[in-house]
């Protein structure tokens, strides 16, 4: 049995009606329900495939908790180790780096000095800051916000020099950041799940809390696509399992305001009802296919390409390349969302067996599209239980690595670090995205 656990704490509404889909689907092997802690022992193996947590980013026993679970398998939505390292000022940069908009941002040293420190401690920061510079690259009014901060805390609208210095001093030991003001026509909120199903809703942050998804303007199919792929660009490459990503959109360009959101709003009272549908019911769905996909004694984390890459030695976000996109799937403004579910991978075969009755006839695909693989390497593949594209993005690098190793030194040497990136891609269909970056991997000769 797979056990899909939900830690939530002041929610009403989402986690029982996420707990209730899951269970009303009655899918074979597969149970949902409320997390339920009675101790914590280092290193044991948790009881859940997979844990939706909706609530450590408030309380680090919990952030501790999940990240135990992790380590002995369980798939965490989202990552802790990730989204704990994670802040907006480096998702900004990270950004910059995959091509999405986002407003002109600099980072501010706190202005208290942070306690048990002292100006020792500041030695190589030059004060005065080069203030003439960031104001001209800012601009006023401008948004001054913590760097690591969220729910619209300690932000402020700063009008000019003066302003700035008067509520830079309110500061205390927060490290901020300074932002250009986004003058925007229209605003939108999206909802990410698993890098792939994307939900985007209007919104106006400008009204009262409970009417912000109450917005109704238009919005064109060029804009809807632009902005399904800066959503997808930006959660494949932080590795956000669960996100929101908001955008103000100016002169028609769609700016990234706010995209790290480890546990994203799904109240019904906020979101409204079709919203809150959707986010129900593609949260099951996504759930589902984690519990599926869930391997014992393994890592069971999303990682982000910026991660992923950096662990294989690849180029740092190999997904985006100048004026690249990411394809997109149709999505959006659906009322319903059919997510097919399917069959939980089957295991490897035992090394010593060539051939094996459990995987003959099963479905497979052309490895040989990957660069790197060829038949040999193709027919090793396979005979570990290595079929398909989805196959082999799951596979371990340690494990690739391991099945050459033991083929002898004729193949030990093949490198399979960015088989899985590209494997990935073929599973989606993206040929383009992964013809572009063979291309590159080879030197543009392809």
């Amino acid at each position: 049995m797979k056990k899909i656990g939900i830690l939530f704490g002041q929610e009403n509404t989402f986690p029982w009606a996420f707990i209730e889909r899951v269970n009303q689907k009655n899918v074979e092997g597969i149970v949902a329900e409320a997390v339920s802690i009675d101790k914590v022992i280092q290193g044991a193996t948790s009881e859940y495939a997979v844990i939706i947590d909706r609530i450590s980013q408030d309380v680090p026993f919990y952030r501790a908790l999940l990240k135990n679970a992790a380590i002995s398998g369980t798939a965490v939505i989202n990552n802790p180790f990730w989204w704990s390292a994670d802040e907006k000022f480096f998702n900004n940069a990270l950004a910059v780096h995959v091509g999405v908009p986002v407003p002109n941002t600099v980072l501010l040293p706190s202005k208290m000095m942070p306690d048990d420190t002292n100006a020792n401690s500041f030695r190589n920061l030059k004060y005065p800051l080069d203030w003439p510079t960031i104001f001209d690259y800012i601009g006023f009014p401008a948004y001054m916000k913590p760097h690591a901060g969220g729910g619209w805390k300690s932000v402020y609208k700063i009008h000019n020099m003066e302003d700035f210095f008067d509520k830079y001093a309110e500061t205390g030991q927060l490290v901020m950041m300074l932002q250009s003001e986004v003058i925007f026509e229209k605003y939108y909120r999206c909802y990410c799940l698993g890098g792939k199903y994307v939900h985007v809703m209007p919104y106006e942050p400008r009204n009262p809390h409970h009417l912000r998804y109450a917005a109704d303007f238009e919005t064109s199919p060029e804009l809807l696509k632009t902005i399904t792929d800066y959503v997808l660009k930006l959660c494949r490459a932080l590795g956000y399992d669960f996100n929101t990503v908001e955008f103000g959109v100016q002169d028609g360009i769609p700016y990234a305001i706010d995209f790290c959101n480890p546990a994203p709003d799904a109240e019904l009272t906020s979101v409204g009802q079709e919203n809150f549908d959707w986010i129900v019911e593609n949260a099951a769905n996504f759930a589902i296919e984690k519990a599926l996909a869930h391997k014992d004694g393994v890592d069971n984390l999303t990682w982000g390409t910026y991660i992923r890459s950096a662990a294989c030695g690849s180029s740092m976000i190999p997904d985006v390349s100048d004026g690249g996109k990411i394809s997109a799937p149709a999505v959006i403004f659906p009322k319903e969302m059919t997510v097919e579910i399917p069959v939980a991978p089957k295991a490897a075969a035992p090394k010593a067996v060539k051939k094996s009755a459990n995987t003959e006839g099963a479905a497979k695909d052309d490895l040989k599209k990957i660069e790197g693989i060829g038949p040999k390497i193709e027919e090793l593949l396979n005979a570990e239980g290595i079929r398909t594209f989805q196959d082999l993005a799951a596979a371990a690098y340690e494990r690739l690595k391991d099945i050459l190793t033991a083929a002898g030194n004729r193949y030990k040497m093949h490198d399979p670090a960015t088989w899985a990136q590209q494997s990935q891609m073929a599973a989606d269909g993206n040929w383009t995205d992964l013809k572009k970056w063979q291309d590159e991997l080879s030197g543009g000769k392809k």
